[in-house]
């Protein structure tokens, strides 16, 4: 696997492959089982029949807080769920590391950086983030209403954490847009940019 590093507001950010995880574009999305911020269970296999994103996220990634400091990330979540679709906010951070958040936490984070997304899922454990070779957040996948991967990878274009990333090509955006409008999705994989996610141990 191949890989560069960039360095944003001095972290360092790993941009790497889409291929090193264990779902494939085109094939069925693993289903997993997960609480919410509510405390609640839910299966992604729940959804059939919706589109999915499952947006990879860390409150402390500074490309993370510049989609959401931009209004970018919580106008997509809207555009999708006020459309029937389904927005999954994955946050794999574990207990002990900064971006953690417990569910009363994470409930406040969810208001304060103003989500519209369907919920916050809690993979502390880190069980999604091996099914789906999550490495970097935002780490971005776009399931359609049968449950297949049509898009993996970057967000956006825009692979810094500075600037005003509305102006940036969205490939989530656009797969979006084309399986609603029952067209192919154009770009089915990019590579994924932004802060490394520390794998469970």
């Amino acid at each position: 696997m191949k890989s560069k590093t960039l360095l944003g507001l001095g972290l360092a950010c790993t941009l790497a492959g889409a291929a090193w995880g264990q779902v494939r574009t085109g094939q069925p999305a693993p289903d997993f089982v997960a609480k919410d911020m509510n405390g609640r269970a839910l299966r992604l296999s729940d959804y059939q029949g919706k589109i999915v994103v499952l947006e990879a996220y860390n409150p402390d990634c500074p490309f993370c807080a510049n989609h959401y400091r931009s209004g970018l990330m919580p106008g997509l979540q809207a555009a999708v769920t006020s459309k029937g679709g389904v927005w999954l906010v994955i946050a794999s951070a574990q207990p002990g590391q900064p971006g953690y958040r417990d569910a009363a936490a994470a409930r406040k984070e969810f208001a304060a950086q103003g989500m519209k997304a369907t919920t916050w899922v809690d993979d502390s454990s880190g069980a999604i983030a091996k099914k789906y070779g999550i490495k970097t957040t935002p780490q971005m996948f776009v399931l359609d209403s049968q449950g297949v991967l049509a898009y993996q990878g970057a967000i956006d274009d825009h692979a810094v954490s500075t600037g005003d990333p509305r102006t940036a090509k969205n490939y989530v955006k656009l797969a979006v847009e084309s399986l609603m409008a029952n067209r192919p999705v154009p770009v089915a994989e990019t590579p994924p940019y932004g802060s490394p996610v520390k794998p469970a141990k």
